[in-house]
């Protein structure tokens, strides 16, 4: 069988992550199926997109039978204020996806070969200055609540015989898509410099790295169960900053203090303050063991990929 009749299916297929894996699993040969509830951008002859509400079964149900892989990366995005309503969505949003699509998936004559789950790196919590890894235990909040909740469901809903991969992400980075929308203008006119204490730590990962890392984990037979999938060294937001700003050449950036981001990020950036007043310091322990190798393993190879300084 060759990677062009081996298909891919990824649920969430036209977000961030899900862009970047299916550019470069089309650009490695396979065939991609992406489902979601808009279509994508590219137009590529492997490509092929489904309609799914993330909820309910219907025609997309087929393509999961016979698939080499299934990736889902469904969920309502974070990056917003925390009102019950949108709490009650980026948990549920993840749970009933994550369920849907085991029901195709053991409905299926020939199940796919192996599920490769995407999760968060929050579910370690927001510890002050603790590393963490795979073996760390769940942290307090929301998101270490829906991250045990999405995980558990997945547990529950991948059939037996199919290879399971958990992927906990931390932040993506992505020129100009996410997060760094908003942080790059900041940084290119003197604006982005360290945010509150800046001691808080930035787990991240370069989008190319997390593309190869969805790829590996499809291809290689031994990796199954839990992995960080973030950047071996994760830096202080004073270093982010210091190294975006860089990036740019601006020699200078403003600090924001912790009550301005509050404002701020309410009034403003309609999003919740919290990711970026809080973060951890995370790397992962299973993926050094299986010898992944990062293209972009220090902040500063990163940026100088994604802006070009």
């Amino acid at each position: 069988m060759t990677r062009q009749t081996d298909r891919i299916v990824i649920t969430g297929g036209t977000g961030q992550v899900g862009n970047a894996l299916t550019h470069h699993l089309l650009d490695a040969g396979y065939a991609v199926v992406t489902l979601s509830r808009r279509p994508p951008a590219s137009t590529k002859p492997q490509l092929r997109h489904l309609r799914w509400d993330a909820r309910t079964l219907g025609d997309w149900a087929s393509e999961v039978d016979g698939a080499l892989a299934v990736v889902n990366l469904a969920g309502r995005t974070v990056d917003c204020i925390k009102t019950p309503d949108h709490c009650d969505e980026i948990l549920r949003s993840r749970v009933e996806s994550t369920r849907v699509l085991g029901e195709a998936a053991r409905a299926a004559a020939t199940p796919p070969k192996v599920w490769v789950q995407m999760s968060t790196a929050h579910i370690v919590g927001d510890p002050p200055s603790l590393w963490c890894d795979e073996f760390s235990p769940p942290g307090y909040g929301l998101a270490p609540h829906v991250a045990q909740a999405w995980e558990a469901e997945f547990d529950r809903a991948c059939p037996e015989g199919t290879r399971r991969v958990i992927l906990r992400t931390s932040f993506v980075l992505s020129a100009n898509t996410g997060a760094m929308k908003r942080l790059r203008p900041l940084a290119r006119f003197g604006l982005g410099g360290t945010v509150a204490s800046g001691t808080q730590g930035m787990s991240w990962i370069h989008e190319r790295d997390l593309a190869r890392l969805f790829t590996r984990a499809i291809e290689d037979d031994t990796m199954q169960g839990v992995y960080l999938s973030t950047a071996p060294e994760p830096v202080s937001n004073k270093r982010f900053m210091r190294a975006l700003r860089r990036s740019f050449g601006m020699p200078i950036g403003l600090p924001t203090p912790a009550w301005a981001v509050r404002i701020g990020s309410k009034f403003i950036l309609r999003t919740d303050p919290e990711l970026a007043l809080y973060g951890r310091y995370c790397a992962s322990t299973r993926l050094k063991q299986h010898g992944f190798e990062f293209e972009f393993p220090t902040i500063e190879d990163a940026f100088a990929d994604l802006y070009g300084n």
